[in-house]
């Protein structure tokens, strides 16, 4: 077993030994240009258990971090939060190398682990706010179900008031650094808002709900160790408050404008669009998809109260990337918009009745009538895209944006 990996050391009794995987750019159509970690924590208690695994290709290096503090074969129990694969990957080869005593999941767990594994070995249940005893220590459950899978829970080990959160308040980021006071904070609250609009956006009601549950158990929590990203050592009631301002849904006096284009014509009426919008006072974020990832429309959406959408006309529909990023937004369930639809079209011009369409379908309340250009603006239709900009950004100003 190698020994170029080590475990890192959190509290007096648990360590990280998970695997940080420095070349994955895209998870599940979510683009990770800075790349993932997989998070596994061991507590040492005098029954020593394991916190989750890491995706399957990464388990020697998870077994090489718990063989620098102790012998994998000491493991006595292996807690599974959370099925997807990213973290349960690994089970069977670490199930194989330490012989665990007992392995636990919540109810849908189990059931999800035996679908996807032949494991050899029962997988025990544990219920929403039961308790286990490691001995010295002790842990508690929290379940979570459906934040983001049906059988996804919460871990909460009491004396070191430390919660393993599962994929909740963690982000896609691959570093050196373990504790999220050691990243630049720039790219902290980024790549978890990224996180969150990317993934837990649909869910947000679910999440609000969640937060109050873990408010109404009072539990102290000084450290919260996510499965994907740094770990929370210092103010971890921050990434707590994010979460509940994106589960509420509280907008920013802001503007997406998203488009593709064939010939320039509906980039010239995105970009006019977006300086009517700027002119009354909205903070405007213009998205070609020639240069702007799905899942990085989705982020500046987390904030933003209007969506606008371009597109030329191509046999007789859609421009095949505006398909695409609707499509994937209208899954996200993004709620509170105002917006309006664009483009610009040689002879049939079916798009911009498409667009109007699906932004009904995903409730955005439209400012105005869709935008629709024959060929290649003129002044007077640039002008008309200038309006279209200032109307939405009036709306802007009118409309609760909470």
């Amino acid at each position: 077993m190698s020994e170029s990996y080590r475990a890192v050391k959190m509290t007096d009794h648990v360590y990280w030994v998970g695997a940080v995987d420095w070349a994955i750019r895209d998870f599940h159509g979510h683009a990770t240009q800075r790349g993932t970690t997989y998070n596994a924590y061991l507590v040492l208690a005098d029954k020593v258990t394991l916190v989750d695994t890491v995706k399957a290709p990464f388990t020697d290096e998870l077994l090489a971090r718990v063989a620098s503090v102790i012998d994998p074969a000491k493991i006595d129990y292996v807690i599974s939060n959370h099925t997807e694969m990213d973290h349960s990957g690994g089970l069977p080869q670490v199930l194989a190398a330490a012989k665990p005593e007992k392995v636990f999941a919540s109810t849908m767990g189990v059931k999800a682990l035996a679908e996807h594994f032949r494991l050899g070995q029962d997988v025990q249940a544990v219920k929403d706010g039961e308790s286990l005893t490691l001995g010295n220590l002790d842990l508690a459950f929290v379940e979570a179900r459906m934040l983001h899978w049906p059988d996804s829970m919460m871990t909460y080990l009491a004396q070191e008031q430390v919660l393993f959160s599962s994929d909740a308040f963690g982000m896609h980021l691959a570093g050196s650094e373990r504790f999220a006071d050691e990243v630049d904070d720039c790219a902290l609250v980024e790549e978890a808002a990224k996180y969150y609009a990317n993934i837990l956006l649909p869910l947000s009601p679910l999440v609000a709900k969640l937060l109050e549950k873990v408010a109404r158990l009072n539990l102290p929590i000084s450290m919260i160790a996510p499965s994907h990203g740094p770990i929370w050592r210092r103010e971890p009631t921050r990434i707590v408050g994010l979460y509940a301002d994106w589960a509420a849904g509280k907008k920013a006096r802001k503007a997406v404008v998203t488009y593709d284009t064939m010939w320039e014509s509906t980039g010239k009426m995105a970009r006019t669009i977006g300086d009517g919008l700027a002119s009354g006072g909205v903070t405007v974020r213009v998205m070609p998809l020639r240069a702007a990832h799905r899942s990085d429309v989705a982020t500046e959406m987390l904030d933003a109260g209007a969506l606008l959408v371009g597109s030329p006309t191509l046999n007789n529909g859609l421009f095949p990337t505006v398909a695409d990023v609707l499509t994937y937004l209208k899954g996200l369930k993004p709620r509170n918009l105002v917006g309006a639809a664009f483009g610009s079209y040689g002879w049939s011009g079916e798009a911009t009745g498409q667009l109007e369409e699906m932004l009904g379908e995903m409730k955005v309340e439209l400012a105005a009538g869709a935008l629709k250009v024959k060929y290649v603006p003129d002044d007077e239709a640039l002008a008309a895209s200038f309006a279209l900009g200032s109307a939405v950004a009036e709306r802007l100003g009118t409309e609760s944006q909470s």
